[in-house]
C-alpha cells in the first residue's frame, strides 16, 4: 500500500497500462496533451511534470484542438494506443464538447480529464464555475455525458481503483469504443489515499477479437451461397480490426466486388483487382451502380451512414439482403440485417471457410475493374494540369491529382469536412492500406490541422520515411489553425495545402444546388465592409506560426513546392488558390431539408426533386 493523491495515482496508473504494437510492448498511453487552469495545474500539473518521459505532456493552444489532435492520433495508430487530454474547469471544459463528439461518432478512444468544482462546496460559487438553480451538484462536465461512452465524476480519492480501470476497458472494447471523460474536483484531486500497489502493476492489454455465433456465420455463408451479386462494403471496422489483408483474401477468392466508405478508405490499394471504388452521396458512378444491382452487401466495419448510403437510396435492388459484420451488434443490427456479431478479421475467415470454393457469378466479378477504371479516367481527366475551370483557377480535383503523382506509399493524408471529403474519397489513389483519414463521421470543421498534428506524431513511430500530408480549405483554416504553431512547437512535421476559393464553397454549391442563393457561405456574398472583402494572407500567417510557408498559383507551382516541402525541417504550408465551383461528379443522392413550401421557384423545385428521389429510398430496411 502506498500513500499518494489522487492525481498522482491517476498518473501512476496510466503509466502502468502497456499495449502490444505490431510485436513490440509499447505504453498504451503515450502522452498527454494538457491545457493547464486553476482546475488541474496545482494536482495533476506536479503529477504529470513528475512523470516526465513515462507520460510525456504536450502543451497544447486550444482545447478542442489538442483532443481533436489525441483522436487523430489514435485514428492513424488504428486504436491500439489512445492519448489523454486535460483541462481546467468552466470553459476549458466545455472546449472540449466538440472532440468528444468527433470522437463518439467515429467510434475512437481518447481519455478525457477536466477539473471540476470543489466537493465540499465551502468556496463556491468559484472561477468559472456555472451554477444550475436547484441543481448543485450539476457542473459543465455534465455536458459531457450525451458524447462520451463512460462518464464519472471522482468524488473520493479510492474511487480510482474502480473508475479508471472501467474506462481503459471501454476505450479499448472493439464493440464499446470511444471517448471516456473523468471530472475531477480540484479538493478530491489533493486528497490522499492508502493506494494498493497492485493497481499500479504493469498490464499488458491485448484488443479482444470476440468471435461470432457460428449460427450467425452459417446463416451468412448461407445468404451469401445464393447470392448472384454480391457486395462487400468495407467500413472503418476493417482498419482497427488491422483486417485489411484478410478482407483483400476474402474478395479474391470470392469474386466479390468491394466498395469503401469515408472511413474504410485504403482499406484496398487503388489498383487492387477487387476494387471498385467508394461508395455514396460522394462515391464514384461505377461502385454506386454495383451497389444498385447488388442482391447481398456484406457491411464489414460500417455503421452504414447516409453519405455510404446515399440516403438508404443507392441499394436498388428491392430483394437485396443485408449481411452486418460488426463487433457492436446496434451496427451489426441495422436495417434487418442478418448480423454477424464479431471481430472484421476473424469473421471474414470463418465465412470464408464456410464458403469453402465457392465464388460469385464470373459476369458479376468481372465488371469490378471496369467501375474502378471509369472512375480513374474520369480522374486522369479532370486532374490534368491542362483541364480548365470557368474561372480560370486550379480546381480541387488539379490539386489532389498533383499531389498524389508525387506522394508515396509511405505517406499519410487527412481531411475533414467542406470540399475536400468528396474530392479526396473519389480523387485520392491509396497507394498503402491504412493511409487515409477523413472524418467525416461528425464532419467537424477545423479537425484537419489538429487531427494532422496528432497522426504525425503517430506516424513518426509507425513509418518515419513517410509525411502526414493535410488538404484544408480557408474556411476550416479560419476555424482552427493554432496547431501549427504546435506542430513546429513540438516538432511534428507535417505538410499542408491550403485551398482558397473564398469562403464555404461546398456548402454554397448545396445551399444553389437545393435553389436557393448564394448568401453568407463564400465572402463576397456575406455581408462585409468596403467595397470587397478583405482577403487572408494565409502564407503570412502560417510564417507567423513558425511553418516553412509558400504561394502557389499554377499547378506546377505547387508540384514545385510540395517537392521543396518534402525537404523542409519542420511543419510546411501551401496556399493556392482554388476555384469555388468546380467539383468532382459522381456520388447519389443525398436527403436534405427543403422547404415544402417557398415563394422562390428553385426551391419549390428542389422540393419537388427531393420528394421524387424520395421514392427509390428504402424505407427502414
Amino acid at each position: 500500500m502506498t500513500v499518494m493523491t489522487t492525481a498522482d495515482a491517476m498518473v501512476r496508473f496510466l503509466i502502468a497500462q502497456r499495449t502490444m504494437i505490431d510485436g513490440r510492448e509499447e505504453p498504451l498511453v503515450p502522452g498527454v496533451f494538457a491545457i493547464f487552469g486553476h482546475g488541474n495545474v496545482t494536482c495533476l500539473g506536479p503529477a504529470l511534470h513528475a512523470a516526465g518521459d513515462a507520460l510525456p505532456t504536450w502543451r497544447g493552444q486550444n482545447e478542442q484542438g489538442m483532443a481533436l489532435a489525441a483522436i487523430g492520433y489514435a485514428k492513424a495508430m488504428r486504436r491500439r494506443q489512445f492519448m489523454v487530454a486535460t483541462t481546467s474547469i468552466g470553459p476549458g471544459a466545455l472546449n472540449l464538447v466538440t472532440a468528444a463528439g468527433v470522437a463518439m461518432a467515429n467510434r475512437l478512444p481518447v481519455l478525457l480529464l477536466s477539473g471540476d468544482t470543489f466537493q465540499s462546496r465551502f468556496p463556491d460559487p468559484v472561477l468559472q464555475q456555472v451554477e444550475r438553480f436547484g441543481e448543485p451538484s450539476t457542473t459543465v462536465n455534465d455536458a459531457f455525458r450525451p458524447v462520451v461512452r463512460y462518464w464519472d465524476r471522482i468524488t473520493r480519492p479510492e474511487q480510482v481503483i474502480t473508475s479508471l480501470p472501467q474506462a481503459v476497458a471501454t476505450l479499448l472494447d472493439p464493440a464499446d469504443c470511444g471517448p471516456a471523460f473523468v471530472g475531477l474536483p480540484q479538493d478530491v484531486q489533493a486528497e490522499t489515499f492508502d493506494f494498493p500497489d497492485r493497481l499500479f502493476d504493469p498490464v499488458v492489454h491485448q484488443i479482444a477479437r470476440p468471435r461470432a455465433d457460428r449460427g450467425q456465420v452459417a446463416a451468412a455463408a448461407a445468404l451469401l451461397r445464393n447470392a448472384g451479386r454480391p457486395l462487400l462494403v468495407a467500413g472503418g471496422g476493417v482498419h482497427y480490426s488491422l483486417a485489411e489483408a484478410e478482407l483483400a483474401d476474402f474478395a479474391e477468392r470470392h469474386g466479390i466486388p468491394v466498395v469503401e466508405t469515408v472511413a474504410g478508405k485504403s482499406s484496398l490499394v487503388a489498383g487492387h483487382p477487387s476494387y471498385a471504388g467508394p461508395i455514396g452521396v460522394i462515391g464514384a458512378e461505377g461502385a454506386n451502380a454495383l451497389a444498385a444491382e447488388a442482391d447481398v452487401v456484406i457491411a464489414v466495419g460500417t455503421r452504414l451512414g447516409d453519405f455510404a448510403t446515399g440516403s438508404w437510396s443507392v441499394f436498388g435492388n428491392p430483394q437485396m439482403r443485408l449481411i452486418g459484420i460488426n463487433t457492436a451488434r446496434f451496427d451489426a443490427d441495422k436495417h434487418l440485417g442478418a448480423p454477424v456479431v464479431g471481430d472484421a478479421r476473424e469473421v471474414l475467415a470463418e465465412i470464408g471457410a464456410a464458403l469453402g470454393e465457392w465464388r460469385a457469378p464470373a459476369a458479376w466479378s468481372a465488371r469490378t475493374v471496369p467501375a474502378a477504371s471509369a472512375l480513374g479516367a474520369y480522374l486522369d481527366e479532370i486532374g490534368s494540369p491542362t483541364a480548365t475551370s470557368p474561372s480560370g483557377l486550379p480546381t480541387y480535383a488539379q490539386v489532389i491529382a498533383a499531389i498524389g503523382a508525387l506522394a508515396t506509399a509511405d505517406d499519410y493524408v487527412l481531411t475533414a469536412s467542406g470540399g475536400f471529403p468528396g474530392e479526396l474519397n473519389a480523387g485520392w489513389r491509396s497507394q498503402a492500406v491504412a493511409t487515409f483519414d477523413c472524418e467525416y463521421g461528425f464532419s467537424c470543421m477545423g479537425y484537419e490541422i489538429s487531427g494532422g498534428w496528432g497522426a504525425a506524431m503517430a506516424r513518426a513511430q509507425l513509418t518515419p520515411d513517410g509525411d502526414t500530408v493535410v488538404f484544408v480549405g480557408d474556411g476550416s483554416y479560419l476555424m482552427l489553425n493554432s496547431d501549427l504553431y504546435s506542430s513546429v512547437f513540438a516538432g511534428h512535421k507535417m505538410i499542408v495545402v491550403v485551398c482558397d476559393n473564398g469562403g464555404f464553397a461546398v456548402i454554397d454549391r448545396l445551399q444553389v444546388n437545393q435553389g436557393g442563393e448564394s448568401f453568407n457561405n463564400l465572402f463576397a456574398d456575406s455581408r462585409h465592409a468596403g467595397d470587397e472583402p478583405p482577403r487572408v494572407d494565409f502564407v503570412a500567417h502560417a510564417a507567423s506560426l513558425g511553418c516553412v510557408a509558400r504561394r502557389a498559383t499554377t499547378i506546377a507551382e505547387l508540384s514545385d513546392a510540395f517537392v521543396a516541402a518534402r525537404d523542409d525541417d519542420r511543419t510546411s504550408v501551401i496556399v493556392i488558390e482554388t476555384d469555388p465551383h468546380t467539383w468532382t461528379e459522381g456520388g447519389a443522392w443525398w436527403e436534405v431539408g427543403v422547404p415544402e413550401v417557398s415563394g422562390v421557384p428553385g426551391i419549390v423545385a428542389a422540393r419537388e426533386a427531393m420528394d421524387a428521389a424520395k421514392q427509390t429510398q428504402r424505407k427502414g430496411i
